[in-house]
């Protein structure tokens, strides 16, 4: 779990909680189930409507994007490149066949396979690279999910707010159900946006953050695969891939000296 998100989720709401109730109010003023189905009901829709499935299952995958905490361990990404190097100088890239069935990622995997298939260098690389494309796709879209939601929430709080001012003007000679309808107006109205600055659209941005940790990566990927099909050594594709990170990027990686 990643803690700065949790942080961040629970300080948001603690803080609006705690300035409800210095102003004199309590919780229970901002707990309305008809609020809470037209807001959250209505955005839902929206963007059932708006996104084929896929995307919308990718969307709640990529949760853990965002509040996993899921860091590339580069050292250890590094080591796994490394034996595929030294397996294809002692054994040849022929032997890459079988180690591919055990890669720690799908680009790996089809790299590997490319070379050890005798694979032309710039089809080895378009292969990994379309691979990577295609992620890349996924997450992008997966993002947009939630950053739309962030768009659709506060309209629909806004219609929240309208039905129940609607309630309110009918009721106009009961005033005992005038509070109702305030109520579900304003509510509706907060729901909505705290859905999409405290939610959705923070989710949106950590999720399209925190994987391009993911996208360095894979480029080191990339051009491991390819050191090791143009037969540099090990110690090579070692410094070059050390030369891919920075101190920003990941601190427990030292290049070695």
């Amino acid at each position: 779990m990643d803690i700065t998100a949790v942080i961040g989720l629970v300080f948001g709401i603690a803080c609006i909680l705690l300035g409800q109730a210095l102003e004199g109010g309590n919780i229970g003023q901002l707990l309305q189930i008809t609020a809470a189905l037209i807001v959250f009901g209505g955005t839902a829709g929206c963007v059932i409507l708006s996104f084929p499935f896929d995307d919308l299952k990718n969307s709640i995958l990529f949760l853990n994007i965002a509040f996993l905490g899921q860091s590339t361990d580069y050292k250890k990404l590094i080591e796994e490149i490394l034996s595929y190097a030294t397996k294809a100088r002692k054994e040849g890239v022929i032997a890459l066949e079988k180690e591919s069935r055990n890669a720690s990622d799908p680009i790996l995997k089809v790299g590997l396979e490319a070379v050890s298939d005798g694979a032309d260098p710039s089809l080895v690389r378009d292969l990994m690279e379309t691979q990577l494309a295609d992620e890349e796709e996924q997450i992008k879209r997966a993002s947009k999910v939630w950053e739309s939601a962030g768009g659709y929430s506060p309209t629909i709080g806004i219609i929240g707010a309208v039905l129940g001012l609607i309630q309110v003007m009918q009721n106009l000679s009961d005033p005992s159900a005038l509070g109702a309808g305030i109520a579900v107006a304003f509510v509706a109205t907060i729901y909505g946006l705290v859905l999409a600055n405290l939610i959705a659209i923070p989710i949106s941005t950590r999720i399209k953050l925190k994987s391009e940790d993911g996208f360095l990566a894979k480029t080191m990927m990339i051009e491991g695969i390819l050191s090791i099909q143009a037969g540099e050594s090990p110690a090579l594709i070692e410094r070059k891939l050390y030369s891919f990170i920075t101190t920003k990027n990941n601190d427990k990686a030292k290049a070695p000296a």
